[in-house]
């Protein structure tokens, strides 16, 4: 009960209206850069100094500790092993009730881009209803190509302008569209004798955590499921997944060489393609650019983004069982060199921007090299070296290579380069 002197210290007090929260502080370091706090508390760390020190799982020691020592234990034991842990703890894996897709071509265009390329529109059609989702793949081909040629299968974010133009007026007010147009170089990829490939990833899986009834992975639930089960598939093992189910229908096409195929992502697109290439051995070689961390970063190396920080914001993304390694990143079956290994002994090229510390370059270096031994075992080259080098400056002269270049988070045009320098030994041996 108030006392009066309570009651009338009250009433003289004018009310007060809404309350709007006061924001938390933005957090700095030392040197001006943007921090992060994680729901468990921990903070993002930008010093190389202040990294704790921490041990990586060896690729090639087998869960009862038995050493690999040949090609032959790598395939058949070891490399399923991890795939395994992935498939359960990391990915999820792909249910039995995944729905079929059937493919057709919709639009031919004989002479595209002035007439240098052929354009194909091909959709895909997932599961029996007439309603269901589609993908649009685009494809070009050289126009004066006389067999079968390599193929740069790009997943991207904006897909294909021709399919979906950016608005060329706005309302009045109204912020400017976004719209992530990632397209690669179709002129000098087509130039090189290659064919181009591109897809919108979210066309298979939306990207958000309530999409889960919706895309592929909707079809695939159960009457009354919400979601998938805790070791079933997130949306990033779902994109990887529709790739795949485009690889089948390319096998279809005679113009494709579907022995000599880049995969090419950035981002959680390029987590996605060093997934694929662990999953589905027809790739040829995998690009994977500034897929930071659970990609090619190093997760146990406290630098950046965190396991933490990827559970709580993108957790859709991976399998439920992803949300127990919460502050127990050593336990976690997943580093980013054994992800990494797992494409072994295809060509592996990984990318990084000065810009984006975020992701973790110097991480993603160590992982490129860390994932080294995987590939000497099978009789191919590594990296070459330990030595993080200058920006700009590839590191690509064997079966790994590296590159980081001097700018934001994006496919920068050297980054092209490289990598299709790179595409050139391994698809085009003629050259």
């Amino acid at each position: 009960m108030l006392t009066l002197a309570e009651i009338a210290l009250a009433q003289s007090v004018p009310a007060l209206g809404p309350v709007t929260p006061t924001p938390p502080p933005v957090l700095k370091d030392a040197d001006g850069r943007t921090l992060r706090r994680a729901p468990t508390g921990h903070i993002t760390n930008y010093y190389e100094d202040k990294v704790p020190p921490y041990t990586l799982p060896d690729p090639l020691v087998l869960a009862d500790g038995h050493p690999v020592r040949d090609a032959d234990t790598w395939f058949k034991l070891r490399r399923p092993q991890l795939i395994k842990l992935y498939e359960t703890e990391i990915y999820g894996r792909v249910p039995a009730t995944a729905p079929k897709v059937r493919f057709e071509m919709v639009e031919k265009d004989v002479s595209a881009l002035d007439g240098a390329a052929r354009r194909l529109r091909i959709t895909g059609h997932f599961g029996d209803k007439p309603d269901g989702p589609v993908v649009n793949v685009m494809l070009y081909l050289p126009a004066k190509a006389t067999g079968p040629v390599p193929l740069v299968l790009h997943i991207t974010f904006g897909g294909d302008p021709l399919l979906a133009p950016p608005p060329t007026s706005v309302a009045p007010g109204a912020p400017p569209p976004r719209r992530f147009n990632d397209i690669g170089p179709i002129a000098e990829v087509l130039g090189r004798g290659y064919g181009y490939a591109v897809v919108r990833y979210s066309e298979i899986q939306q990207d958000n955590k309530d999409s889960f009834t919706g895309g592929v992975i909707g079809l695939a639930l159960a009457a009354g499921q919400a979601k998938p089960a805790p070791d079933e598939w997130g949306t990033i093992a779902a994109w990887t997944w529709g790739l795949s189910r485009i690889m089948d229908y390319f096998e279809t096409v005679p113009a494709i060489d579907v022995k000599r195929v880049a995969l090419v992502g950035h981002s959680r697109l390029g987590k996605t393609v060093l997934w694929s290439g662990a999953t589905d051995a027809r790739y040829a070689l995998i690009y994977s650019s500034q897929s930071g961390e659970m990609g090619a970063a190093l997760s146990r190396r406290d630098f950046g983004e965190t396991v933490d920080d990827m559970a709580a914001n993108y957790g859709y993304q991976f399998a439920g069982n992803l949300q127990k390694y919460i502050g127990h990143w050593k336990e976690m079956p997943h580093e980013g060199h054994l992800l990494i290994a797992l494409c072994a002994p295809r060509p592996v090229f990984i990318s990084g921007g000065s810009g984006d510390q975020w992701s973790d370059p110097h991480g993603m270096f160590l992982a490129t090299v860390a994932a080294g031994p995987v590939w000497r075992l099978l009789g191919k080259t590594d990296l070459g070296t330990t030595e993080m080098p200058a920006l700009d400056v590839p590191v690509a002269s064997g079966t790994l290579a590296f590159l980081n270049h001097n700018g934001p988070h994006v496919i920068s045009p050297l980054d092209w380069q490289t990598f299709l320098d790179f595409a050139d030994r391994y698809l085009l041996p003629r050259r």
